[in-house]
């Protein structure tokens, strides 16, 4: 546990748990140029995260929490730095990270990530060679770094999922959020330009 903690803090200092209990729509910003890390049997997987949504706890229909909790989004209304993993159209998983307190509903997509660390493995991953796909899409990235169902719950920095700040502040724009019918009007994806 030594040597991971050690050479997580060569590349970043560990993103404080408060800054998950803040406004939805802000953590979808903030985690924007974030490193997003997993640790695969030692290895550590990762990269910059480059494009977000917000899924809001009210007036939000496209949210999972829209009708309330239930079974499969119940990790949603966890504590501000849960994870909150689901199938996509029962084939890609779909990594959050939970925002707000407890019982509130609201989460984060991490939408794509600029891969960084443990590439080859990555690609490995993904059966392919091309960067540019690696992990611009949130099935893709969670492909890529291995994180499936069971991460479900989990939280960041207490398990094998680490999220770190190396000071990068990247300039982003706010567009209409991808791939949904509802509340389709909202500018809640964030993305680096």
């Amino acid at each position: 546990m030594a040597n991971k903690n050690l050479s997580l803090n060569a590349i970043g200092k560990l993103v404080e748990s408060e800054k998950f209990l803040e406004n939805t729509e802000y953590v979808a910003q903030f985690l924007l140029g974030k490193l997003l890390i997993v640790d695969s049997n030692g290895c550590l997987l990762g990269g910059r995260i480059s494009e977000t949504e917000a899924y809001l706890a009210k007036d939000d229909e496209a949210s999972h929490s829209f009708r309330g909790k239930t079974q499969r989004n119940a990790a949603m209304f966890a504590n501000g730095g849960t994870i909150y993993v689901y199938r996509s159209y029962g084939v890609h998983y779909c990594m959050n990270i939970v925002s707000e307190s407890e019982n509130i509903g609201a989460a984060v997509l991490i939408r794509s990530i600029i891969p960084l660390l443990g590439v080859e493995i990555m690609k490995f991953n993904r059966k392919t060679e091309n960067l540019k796909i690696l992990c611009n899409g949130p099935g893709k990235l969670t492909q890529a770094l291995g994180i499936t169902i069971y991460d479900n719950y989990k939280i960041i920095n207490e398990s094998n999922i680490f999220l770190l700040d190396d000071g990068c502040k990247p300039d982003f724009m706010a567009t209409k959020r991808i791939g949904i019918s509802k509340s389709i009007d909202l500018p809640l994806r964030f993305v680096i330009i």
